[in-house]
């Protein structure tokens, strides 16, 4: 699986102003939802209910909120670039200003755990991350995710 096969433009938002993580999500799943045609309620829950489990703070400024949700039609990734870091209780402490939140259908077992290995793997590049911090817009940073 290829990051262009989850995510595209439309779902690439930059400068998102949140003060905390609760906000973040429900913006996030606020967009989400309108764009893939999914309850916001039921987004919005499930990516709380997942965090409740415990932080999907990953570390080095990197956040990566997913969950299935009934409704949802595809495996679809949306990615968000805060304008100021945020408290995400990551594993290391650190403020997170790169966030991917990832959704997938109920029974989308092997396709959701590739999506998450896929954008693990890249977020774990701290190149890539350190370009997509100095990029401005959708163009820039979908051309560092995919390519």
């Amino acid at each position: 699986m290829k990051i262009s096969d989850i995510l595209s433009q439309n779902t690439i938002v930059t400068s998102v102003k949140a003060a905390t993580k609760r906000q973040l999500l429900g913006e996030m799943a606020a967009k989400l939802a309108r764009h893939e045609n999914i309850d916001f309620h039921a987004v919005e829950d499930a990516m709380i209910e997942r965090e409740n489990l415990g932080s999907t703070g990953l570390g080095g400024g990197i956040a990566f909120p997913h969950a299935r949700i009934d409704g949802a039609k595809r495996v679809k990734a949306y990615f968000t670039k805060l304008s100021s870091p945020i408290d995400f209780d990551a594993v290391d402490g650190e403020k997170v200003d790169l966030v991917f939140m990832l959704v997938s259908p109920e029974n989308s077992g092997a396709d959701h755990l590739e999506a998450m290995a896929t954008l693990s793997k890249a977020m774990r590049n701290k190149t890539m991350c350190a370009k997509l911090r100095k990029a401005t817009t959708k163009d820039e940073i979908y051309k560092i995710l995919t390519k």
